[in-house]
């Protein structure tokens, strides 16, 4: 019966009034000496940048027809989809145009590149119920690409930027430093 009252005794007392303390931790750069690949960093912001200029236009190529993409892509593939077509194709010309923004400065870089994968997920499934497989992966077709190639291509890329947000170039980029607030025992 001592036994246990020593052990309680001797457990650190947390004062569970008291407000959690903050705890930082520092992520190093996979370099030991800290240095930035910067070929590397380039090369990502380079395709950072071209993707969302490709993404604009084709954002701005749906507000020049808003009606008939509505008709002929969303209403007559994307049926499933609630509400009227015109606003679905209003949706996702927005996206392609206010979410290469923030993707290319880095301001919710990650958000944005999760919008553009979401609008590129419904162009390769547009395409694949438009012309299918097309023999993917080893025919040769006529047009010399496959009609979702580019589309499953800007998905890749929406995904990477996604996962690895927009690289160290980036007007908005976050720095190493997690924080958060261990639990505290009550």
């Amino acid at each position: 019966m001592e036994d246990s009252e020593s052990q309680v005794s001797s457990t650190p007392n947390l004062n569970a009034s008291k407000a959690p303390q903050k705890v930082e931790v520092v992520v190093q750069s996979p370099n030991a000496q800290g240095e930035i690949n910067i070929t590397a960093e380039l090369a990502v912001f380079l395709l950072r940048i071209g993707f969302c200029l490709f993404m604009v236009h084709h954002g701005l190529e749906k507000f020049q027809d808003p009606e008939g993409f509505a008709e002929f892509v969303v209403g007559k593939y994307l049926g499933f989809l609630p509400g009227n077509p015109v606003l679905w194709t209003y949706a996702a010309a927005a996206t392609q145009i206010i979410c290469p923004i923030g993707l290319a400065i880095g301001f919710f870089a990650r958000i944005s590149a999760l919008g553009l994968f979401s609008t590129m997920i419904f162009a390769v499934y547009f395409h694949l119920i438009d012309t299918g497989l097309e023999g993917f992966p080893l025919a040769v077709v006529e047009n010399h690409n496959y009609n979702f190639e580019l589309s499953a291509i800007y998905a890749a890329i929406a995904f990477y930027f996604a996962c690895a947000g927009p690289g160290r170039l980036a007007a908005f980029r976050k720095t190493n430093t997690i924080t958060y607030y261990p639990k505290s025992e009550s």
